[in-house]
């Protein structure tokens, strides 16, 4: 009797063998053949996302934050600021830069941190707790299915006694217990598994709107700070980078408050200084580097009189530079043709009119700076005997730098070459030559207080030894008139004292004429020096 029930309550699984797959409920066959794919899926990109982190796991945001290369790039920049001035632009530039990329560094710190715990921790559990053990099962379901089966097919092949057919028939229910055991944790954790698919799914989006936060804020910050940065920089760069040579004059002008040049007002200064006795001034060369230098130095408007001045041949080089960077001529492409029609005239007298026709058609801050300039060149050639720059050689080298066409390329190179050699010259002489009737405004000079200029190796060498020798007489007369001195009160009871009292007169008469002499000898020499 308990046979035939075993084998009406079983007969189904009597009939072949079965796998596993077969004993599961329908639902959970295409969940099952998801868990070895989310597995494998959860593995690999743990780890390759593992590989797209930039700071070591497991530590705390500011050690994690020191060891990331933008940190490291930032401390870089930090260090390399150091040998900049104050006031240099690259300081400026890079010291915003340090700051950007520490922020930046701290973000992606933060942001390596959200994605750890996120995303990576939840990978790592999944790839190696939570499905493991869902495979684990699996396994000793699918073996314990397959010793259920065994036991069937010896239950079915036995034809021995009855005793054997009953213990063969007992080990097919045991094996079948276990097997419905098994079956249950393993449904349970496919059950288990398909609710929480969504969750697991969930991860990778995660993953994505952290990167999106990320980015976005970092997008931002850069954004942001970068506009900043840029209109400091412009701002800072207009204020203490203000654009000189090659601007147009009215530009400068207007931008300086000047009536002026800086170029032609200070580069004129120092040259009336220093420069007025140089032999071929404008026309010699002087080193690239100061030159450059000192162009530098006139864009910024911090002009060292003193560093300068001793090189008059770079400060003219300097001023022909500043003429020559000009987007139009000093003495403008509109009358080019002009200038040269009037110094085709014969007569001196109808010549300077027609200059003085064209001086008027000139803009205002044209005709200030050329009158300026040009009665510098009067004062220059006065000292010809000694510079050699007589009206002609200053007109041979400055002409083409205040006078060219309206041509581009090579066809202006050799219009300005053609008109430096002779047609320029027959503008230029005249007006340095007959300055004081064509601008009878006056010259101006720096300083009313200070000598008009001092040549370095002729004037500050006699008024310096002037100055010696006068100090000398000084001192030696000083000495006889403390000796005369003493002599008087030795011999006051004696007739000597009248003879050696009027000596003692004379001596203080020529001290204070001496001083008086030799005031302006002191002086000049003092200032030269």
């Amino acid at each position: 009797f308990d046979t035939c029930i075993f084998t009406v309550s079983h007969n189904k699984h009597f009939c072949r063998s079965q796998d596993a797959t077969e004993l599961l409920h329908e639902d959970l066959v295409l969940v099952e053949q998801r868990v070895e794919p989310a597995k494998k899926a959860a593995q690999v990109l743990h780890k390759k996302l593992q590989a797209c982190m930039q700071s070591q796991q497991g530590l705390e945001a500011e050690k994690r934050m020191k060891k990331l290369p933008l940190m490291l790039l930032s401390v870089s920049m930090a260090e390399s600021l150091k040998d900049f001035d104050a006031e240099s632009s690259i300081r400026r530039v890079l010291e915003m830069c340090c700051f950007m990329e520490k922020m930046l560094a701290s973000m992606l710190a933060d942001f390596e941190m959200k994605v750890e715990k996120s995303v990576l921790e939840p990978l790592n559990k999944l790839s190696e707790d939570d499905l493991p053990e869902i495979l684990k099962n699996k396994k000793q379901f699918a073996k314990l299915t397959t010793d259920w089966n065994n036991a069937r097919i010896r239950s079915q092949a036995s034809t021995g006694p009855q005793a054997k057919q009953d213990g063969l028939r007992e080990e097919v229910e045991e094996a079948w217990r276990r097997l419905e055991c098994i079956k249950d944790q393993y449904s349970a954790d496919l059950y288990h598994f398909a609710t929480k698919e969504e969750d697991y799914a969930n991860y990778f989006i995660r993953l994505l709107e952290l990167q999106a936060e990320y980015h976005k804020n970092s997008h931002e910050f850069l954004d942001k700070n970068i506009n900043e940065l840029k209109e400091n920089h412009s701002q800072k760069g207009e204020v203490s980078f203000q654009k000189v040579y090659g601007e147009r004059l009215l530009s400068h002008l207007s931008q300086s408050n000047r009536e002026i040049a800086a170029p032609i007002q200070e580069c004129i200064h120092m040259l009336l200084r220093t420069g007025m006795r140089e032999e071929g001034l404008f026309r010699l060369a002087a080193a690239a580097s100061v030159v450059k230098r000192l162009k530098t130095c006139l864009d910024q408007e911090t002009v060292d009189h003193s560093e300068f001045s001793m090189d008059p041949h770079a400060v003219a080089g300097a001023l022909k530079c500043y003429l020559r960077e000009l987007p139009e001529p000093l003495m403008t492409f509109e009358l080019y043709t002009d200038w040269f029609k009037a110094a085709g005239e014969k007569d001196l007298t109808e010549k300077l009119e027609q200059f003085r026709v064209l001086l008027k058609k000139l803009p205002p801050e044209n005709y200030n700076n050329l009158r300026y300039l040009v009665q510098f060149l009067s004062l220059l050639s006065e000292q010809q005997a000694i510079n050699k720059m007589t009206p002609s050689n200053i007109a041979i080298v400055l002409g083409p730098n205040l006078l060219w066409p309206r041509a581009e390329g090579e066809a202006a190179l050799f219009d300005m070459a053609s008109a430096s050699s002779v047609q320029v010259v027959t503008v230029i002489e005249p007006l340095i030559q007959n300055s004081s009737s064509l601008f009878p405004e006056g010259i101006q000079t720096p300083n009313a207080d200070e000598p008009l200029y001092c040549d370095i190796s002729f004037q500050s060498l006699k008024g310096y030894c002037k100055a010696v020798v006068t100090l000398n007489i000084i001192t030696n007369t000083l000495l006889l008139y403390l000796v005369f001195s003493s002599i008087c009160t030795f011999y006051s009871s004696h007739f000597e004292y009248r003879v050696i009292t009027l000596i003692f007169n004379a001596l203080s008469i020529i001290i204070v004429s001496c001083i008086i002499a030799c005031l302006p000898n002191i002086k000049m020499g003092a200032y030269c020096a």
